[in-house]
């Protein structure tokens, strides 16, 4: 009886540590273009209007775009971090209730080539982001080594789309990519979501989606999870040139109702379990710069 109540406790246990647990979340494309740092602002605003607490790590090296998005000129970056001029939380950027952002990820990968003591003193101040129920990574454009990384590393990706053809054969070459590294490496199950952006109608959507998770599957045997679409939408543009978010600046449009849908479903679909937290997910992503295993 003993036994039993002890096993019980410590599922107990596991499984509030899970629910507690931040939820990793790498957005990435397989070209520019597409929409993919707008839709992580917007879905990121949103899921912080609900109670949520988030933050955005801009990861697009060389080309961030999150804090551009938010008309936010940031004072320090990851960068002066590394250098060790500034710790952690004095980069981070409060942009709304439970909404922040972490800006200009330039110098981002140099996180491979730190010294220990600074790398260690890093990994210990990511504890402090644990309250968050979201890190969502804005990765680089296209099939680099760096934002395979960040997938691999994380508690799942959304991949963004549109419907054009050259956009749909580099979704495919990222899915192609990620998943063939994950199989060689024996890695855990990826978890894959699909969001298709600028379609005309729910029926574009529908065959659109439809015919990637058929070919992902057929080639690839790989499942890919339909996570929902956003509407091409014009005031989508107009919140871009006002470096505000649509969802705040129309929150009635068609982009902000579809970010409505794709909230939802995000919340409904949960992986079976998190990385348990930040510091693993970037000891995770630091094994894989160096090439290393430092999984724990």
């Amino acid at each position: 009886m003993a036994d039993q109540a002890e096993s019980l406790r410590k599922e107990v246990e596991a499984f509030e540590k899970q629910q507690n647990s931040t939820r990793v979340i790498t957005i990435a494309s397989g070209k520019g273009g597409v929409g993919k740092s707008i839709l992580a602002v917007n879905l990121g605003l949103r899921l912080a209007e609900t109670g949520k607490k988030v933050t955005i790590l801009d990861a697009d090296f060389g080309l961030a775009n999150i804090n551009v998005i938010l008309g936010i000129l940031p004072k320090f970056t990851l960068y002066h971090v590394f250098k060790g001029e500034k710790n952690l939380g004095d980069i981070l950027i409060e942009v709304d209730d439970n909404f922040n952002i972490i800006a200009g990820a330039a110098g981002f990968f140099q996180l491979a080539n730190l010294e220990t003591s600074k790398r260690e003193k890093l990994l210990e101040q990511m504890q402090t982001l644990d309250h968050n129920d979201y890190l969502i990574i804005d990765a680089g454009a296209g099939i680099s080594e760096n934002v395979i990384n960040l997938m691999q590393s994380s508690d799942e990706s959304i991949i963004v789309t549109t419907p054009e053809p050259t956009a749909i054969t580099d979704a495919y070459g990222i899915i192609k990519t990620v998943s063939s590294l994950n199989k060689d490496q024996h890695e855990k199950d990826l978890k894959l979501n699909l969001v298709l952006n600028r379609v005309k109608n729910f029926l574009e959507a529908k065959k659109v989606s439809h015919k990637i998770q058929d070919i992902v599957e057929q080639f690839l045997d790989v499942k890919i999870n339909y996570l929902g679409f956003i509407l091409d939408d014009p005031l989508v543009t107009s919140s871009v040139r006002a470096q505000e978010p649509f969802i705040k600046s129309y929150p009635n449009s068609k982009a902000s109702f579809c970010v409505n849908n794709l909230v939802y479903s995000l919340t409904k679909s949960k992986p079976d379990q998190y990385n348990s937290g930040l510091v693993r997910f970037f000891k995770n992503f630091l094994g894989s710069l160096k090439g290393i295993s430092t999984q724990i």
